[in-house]
C-alpha cells in the first residue's frame, strides 16, 4: 500500500517559490494564474506571479480533474460555474515515486449526491486525504485494488476488499530478510559536472551536515515509516545513500541543485526525501514492488494450479485403520484391476515392492524414482501402470486410479507438499488413500475446496497387539523375533556389540544404508534357516519393509525431531509414530500371529502406554512448497538477490489460509548458499538445490558442489571422472569410519543418477554408474554382515588414539593431578603399558585383529600395575635416607 500524504510539516516547504530548472524531479514546470484570478484567489507577493509545483507530467495537468472526477465519481457533473473566490493550498499527495503535487484551484457551485453544495478546494482536500494508493490510478499501468469507498465525517475513507493471511489481516514484513544490495557511487561523467556548472560544487562538509540534519528529522523518518521503511532499513538506506552522495564524483543534476539550494536556504532539507527513496529502492528492490511480491507469494488458492484435475470430476476414497489392517492391500487390489493407475509411495523401498507385485501378477508396470526409471516394455513404450514415489507423480496424465500411500504425511513439515500436491493435482477418476484417521479431516476440508465427496472406508488390525506389564530391563532376556529400536545409530552399535558379546547374532537396519542392504538384512533376520535372530534398527522400520517381528522393545523413547519453523526439539516420540513402530510386531503375514510391545527399561513403560493411549491428533494444515515458476517470477523483481535470500522473502510474503502451511525450506537454502557463488540460471540452480543430499555429510555437499562447478564449466561428468573423484577401487570397509565413508560414497552415486535424468547431456552415463553403485552396494552389505566386528575395531583404534595422545600420556589436566609418589609411580607404569601398546607389540596386535577388546585390555592393565604394586611393596627397602624417606611417605601420605 502506498504511504499516506506527507505531513503538515512539509507542505509550506513544497511550495516555496524557487526558479524551475529542466532537471527538476517529476517533470518540474511554471505555471502562472492570470492577474484577475490571482487577486480572487488571494495570492499575495511573489506568490502572485507564479507558482512553482512539482507535478504530474505536462500531458496530464490540464485533465487531472476530469480524470479525477472520471476515476472517483463517475457520475459528477462535468458542467462548472465559478462562485466566491477562495484558495486553498493543497498537498494531492505522492501520486508519482519521487514528486509532489500542489495545487491551487477555485470551487465549482454544485456536485451531485454527497458533493452537493461542496467547494473544489473542499473536494481537493478529500482527495488529498484519501489514502495515496488511489494515486496509482491516475498512473498508467497502475491499479489501485478492489477498495471500498464510503463517506464519513466529512470525509472518504477506504477499506480494501481484498482478503488477507489467516490471521486475518496482512502481516508486517520482516524487515530483517532484506538484504541491502550495494549501490556503487557515481564516477566523472562523461558531459562534466552539469550541476557543478549550472550553480558552483557542493562542499562536502555542508553536504554532510544537511544529510545529518536530514536523517534526525522526525518527520521523515515517519514518513519512511509510510513508504516501508522500518527504523532498521531507514537506517541502513541512510548509511548507504549518505556513502553514495559524499563519495560520488559527481551527482545528478536534480540533487545537486537541491542540495546547492538546501545549503542557501532556497530549499528545504526535506526535498531530498524523493531521492533518499529513489535510493532505498536500489538498495531495497523489494520496496517498489510489494503488491506484485504479495499477488505471486499468493498460496490461499492451490486446488486453481492444477486446472486439468479441476476439469474431471474424481472419486476420493479414503482407506482409514493402524498398521497391518489391510488398508492398502485393498487399494493395491483396485490398482491391479483397472485399466490404468499410479502407485505413489513415500519410499523407494514401497515404489520397488508394488512394481514387482504387480508384475509378477502379469499387470505390466513402470518404476519412477527421482534416482531411477524401469520401463518394462522392450520397445520402450510406457506401461498403463506406474509405480512411483509421491514426489515423481505426474499431474498431467490421466488414470483410472491412483493410491496415495500414507497420506498422514501431508502434514511432513519437509516433504508434506508432495502428498497436498498429489492429491490436488493427479488426473484419475478414483483416488484411493491409504492412512491414519487422523488425516481424514483434513483431506475432507480440501476436497471440500475442490467440490469432490470424500468416502471413507474404515480397518480394523488383524492381529492383536498387546503392550506388555514388564520391560526387558537385560539384554540378556532376549527373544527370537525381537526387535530393538533405537533413535540414534551410536544406539546401535552399542546394542549389536552387547548382543554380540551374549553369543547372539543380530540384523542391523537404518536410514542411511542403501535400500539394497535393508532387503539383505531384513531376509537375513526372517529367514528361519539364518541364526540371525534378533534385530537392531531405527524408526525406518516404520514403513517400507515386511519384517517377521514377535516383540518390539523401544530402547528410548526420546527422539530428535525437526519442527515447522526448522528448529530442532528432542521430545517423546508421537502418538503416531509410536502406533507405527508398535504397529510392525505380528504381522498378518509373518510367523507370528500376535505382537507384543515393551521398553528396555521400567522406567519408560509407564510413559509408553501414555503415549500409546492417546488420541491421535487430527492433522491441521497440509504442507505447500513454492514452484519453480513461483521462484522465476519473484526473481524476474528482484534479479540481485540470492536464491536463499529470494526463498526468506518469498515465505515471509506468502500468504496462506488455515488448511495450509509452507513447509521447510532450511535444506534447499543450505543447497542454495553452497553453490551460490558458481555462475548458473536460475532453473538449473533450482534443481541442483532440490536435488536430495545430507548435509551432515560433508562429502556429499562438496559433491553437489563439485557437480555443479563442472556444469557450470560445460564438462560432463563421464563415467571415468567419477570413478577417479570416487576413488574407485574401494576397499571392504574395516572399521566403522569406513563404512560411513562408503555409505557417503553411495549416497554421490545416488546424487549422480538424480541429476542424470534432469541433465541428461552433462551426466551421461547412467547405466555404468548404476552398475557401480549396485557393486557398492555388494561392498556395503558385507561390511554390515560383520558389523559387531567393525565396531570393535573403531573401539580398539579408538581407544590406541586416545592413550598414544599426548593428553593420554600426561594424564589427567588440571586439578585432577595427583602429586603422592604412588600416583607418580602408578603413572610411569601406564606410560609404559602404553608405549608399549603403541609399538608392534603382541598386545597390539590383538587389538587389531579384534582378539582383544579395550575393556579386556583396561582389565589387564589395572592388575598389571596392582601387581607391580604388590612386587614394590615385597621389595626389600634401601637403607639410605632416600630409601627410609619412600618409605614413610608411602606409609603415611601425611608426609608430604
Amino acid at each position: 500500500m502506498r504511504p499516506s500524504p506527507i505531513p503538515d510539516s512539509l507542505r509550506s516547504e513544497v511550495s516555496r517559490p524557487r526558479t524551475a530548472h529542466s532537471g527538476a524531479p517529476g517533470n518540474a514546470c511554471l505555471f502562472s494564474f492570470p492577474k484577475d484570478r490571482r487577486r480572487r484567489a488571494g495570492l499575495k507577493g511573489r506568490e502572485r506571479k507564479r507558482v512553482f509545483a512539482r507535478i504530474l507530467p505536462r500531458s496530464s495537468l490540464l485533465s487531472w480533474k476530469n480524470d479525477l472526477a472520471g476515476i472517483f465519481f463517475p457520475r459528477l457533473v462535468s458542467g462548472t460555474c465559478w462562485g466566491r473566490p477562495e484558495s486553498m493550498r493543497v498537498l494531492l499527495g505522492p501520486v508519482a515515486e519521487d514528486c509532489v503535487t500542489v495545487a491551487r484551484t477555485p470551487r465549482p457551485r454544485w456536485w451531485w449526491g454527497p458533493f452537493e453544495a461542496m467547494s473544489l478546494p473542499r473536494y481537493a482536500l478529500c482527495w488529498a486525504r484519501l489514502p495515496a494508493r488511489v494515486g496509482s490510478a491516475l498512473r498508467p499501468g497502475r491499479e489501485p485494488g478492489p477498495r471500498t469507498w464510503g463517506w464519513s465525517g466529512g470525509i472518504w475513507s477506504s477499506s480494501s476488499s481484498s482478503s488477507s493471511s489467516s490471521s486475518g489481516g496482512a502481516k508486517a514484513p520482516n524487515t530483517s530478510l532484506y538484504v541491502p544490495l550495494p549501490v556503487k557511487p557515481l564516477g566523472p561523467s562523461a558531459t562534466g559536472d552539469v550541476g557543478a556548472e549550472l550553480t558552483r560544487p557542493l562542499n562536502k562538509a555542508e553536504v554532510r551536515k544537511i544529510l545529518d540534519k536530514f536523517y534526525k528529522r522526525k518527520e521523515i523518518q515517519k514518513l519512511g515509516t509510510d513508504y516501508g521503511l522500518d527504523a532498521r532499513l531507514f537506517h541502513q538506506a541512510f548509511i548507504g545513500f549518505r556513502n553514495f552522495i559524499l563519495q560520488s564524483q559527481s551527482l545528478d543534476v536534480d540533487i545537486h541543485i537541491t542540495l546547492n539550494d538546501i545549503s542557501f536556504g532556497a530549499a528545504h532539507v526535506d526535498d531530498l526525501f524523493p531521492f533518499f527513496m529513489r535510493h532505498a529502492k536500489q538498495m531495497f528492490p523489494m520496496l517498489a514492488c510489494k503488491d506484485d511480491l504479495r499477488k505471486i507469494s499468493d498460496l490461499r488458492l492451490p486446488p486453481n494450479w492444477y486446472p486439468e484435475a479441476r476439469s474431471i470430476q474424481r472419486k476420493i476414497i479414503f482407506h482409514s485403520g493402524p498398521t497391518n489392517s489391510g488398508k492398502t492391500y485393498h487399494a493395491i487390489q483396485r490398482y491391479l484391476a483397472a485399466k490404468s493407475g499410479v502407485y505413489c509411495g513415500p519410499l523407494k523401498l514401497l515404489a520397488h515392492e508394488i512394481f514387482e507385485k504387480s508384475n509378477n501378477a502379469g499387470v505390466l508396470c513402470d518404476l519412477v524414482t527421482g534416482e531411477e526409471r524401469v520401463v518394462t516394455d522392450p520397445d520402450g513404450k510406457p506401461a498403463a501402470h506406474v509405480a512411483c514415489t509421491v514426489e515423481m507423480c505426474s499431474v498431467n496424465s490421466p488414470y483410472e486410479v491412483a493410491v496415495i500411500d500414507e497420506i498422514q504425511m501431508i502434514k511432513d513439515p519437509a516433504r508434506g507438499w508432495a502428498w497436498t500436491r498429489a492429491l490436488l493435482g493427479l488426473c484419475a477418476k478414483e483416488i484411493h488413500l491409504c492412512g491414519e484417521a487422523a488425516a481424514i479431516d483434513i483431506v475432507t476440508e480440501l476436497m471440500y475446496t475442490t467440490g469432490e465427496e470424500v468416502e471413507v472406508r474404515k480397518y480394523e488390525r488383524l492381529t492383536p497387539i498387546t503392550v506388555l506389564n514388564h520391560a526387558l530391563e537385560s539384554l540378556d532376556n532376549l527373544r527370537p523375533g525381537d526387535c530393538i529400536v533405537c533413535f540414534s545409530k551410536n544406539d546401535i552399535y552399542t546394542v549389536s556389540r552387547q548382543i554380540e558379546a551374549r553369543g547372539l547374532q543380530s540384523a542391523v537396519i537404518y536410514g542411511s544404508l542403501p535400500p539394497g542392504t535393508k532387503l539383505a538384512q531384513a531376509k537375513k533376520f526372517n529367514d528361519p534357516d539364518d541364526p540371525c535372530k534378533i534385530l537392531v534398527a531405527t524408526d525406518a522400520i516404520g514403513m517400507g519393509l515386511n519384517l517377521s517381528i514377535k516383540r518390539i522393545i523401544f530402547n528410548s523413547l526420546i527422539k530428535p525431531s525437526i519442527n515447522e519453523k526448522g528448529e530442532k526439539e528432542i521430545e517423546p516420540i508421537s502418538t503416531s509414530q509410536a502406533l507405527q513402530i508398535s504397529g510392525r510386531a505380528g504381522r498378518f503375514s509373518s510367523k507370528f500371529k500376535e505382537g507384543e510391545v515393551t521398553t528396555m527399561y521400567p522406567e519408560d513403560l509407564k510413559l509408553l502406554k501414555e503415549i500409546l493411549n492417546r488420541p491421535v491428533e487430527p492433522i491441521e494444515a497440509a504442507g505447500l512448497h513454492p514452484t519453480a515458476d513461483q521462484i522465476e517470477m519473484f526473481a524476474y523483481h528482484l534479479p540481485d538477490t540470492t536464491l536463499a535470500n529470494l526463498i526468506d522473502i518469498f515465505v515471509d510474503f506468502s500468504q496462506v489460509d488455515g488448511q495450509y502451511f509452507v513447509c521447510n525450506m532450511d535444506d534447499f537454502k543450505f543447497s542454495a548458499d553452497l553453490i551460490q557463488h558458481i555462475p548458473l540460471s536460475l532453473r538449473v540452480r533450482y534443481v541442483f538445490c532440490t536435488a536430495p543430499i545430507n548435509k551432515k555429510q560433508p562429502f556429499v555437499c562438496s559433491s553437489l558442489l563439485q557437480f555443479a562447478r563442472q556444469y557450470s564449466r560445460n564438462e560432463p561428468l563421464t563415467f571415468s571422472w567419477l570413478r577417479r573423484y570416487a576413488r574407485w577401487p574401494l576397499q571392504p570397509p574395516k572399521n566403522i569410519k569406513d563404512l560411513v565413508e562408503l555409505e557417503a560414497i553411495h549416497d554421490v552415486l545416488d546424487l549422480y543418477l538424480w541429476l542424470s535424468y534432469r541433465f541428461v547431456d552433462m551426466f551421461p552415463d547412467t547405466i555404468l554408474v548404476r552398475e557401480l553403485q549396485k557393486e557398492l552396494d555388494g561392498i556395503i552389505q558385507k561390511g554390515v554382515h560383520s558389523i559387531t566386528k567393525l565396531i570393535r575395531m573403531s573401539e580398539s583404534q579408538r581407544m590406541l588414539n586416545l592413550n598414544t595422545s599426548p593428553a593420554g600420556k600426561q594424564g589427567l589436566p588440571g586439578a585432577a593431578k595427583s602429586t603422592s609418589p604412588d600416583t607418580a609411580e602408578a603413572q610411569a607404569l601406564e606410560a609404559a603399558v602404553v608405549e608399549g601398546l603403541a609399538s608392534k607389540s603382541l598386545a597390539s596386535r590383538l587389538v587389531r585383529q579384534g582378539r582383544l577388546t579395550p575393556y579386556m585390555l583396561k582389565q589387564l592393565r589395572k592388575e598389571w600395575l596392582k601387581q607391580q604394586s604388590e612386587e614394590e611393596q615385597d621389595r626389600p627397602q634401601d637403607s639410605g635416607p632416600k630409601g627410609r624417606l619412600r618409605s614413610r611417605r608411602r606409609n603415611d601420605p601425611e608426609a608430604n
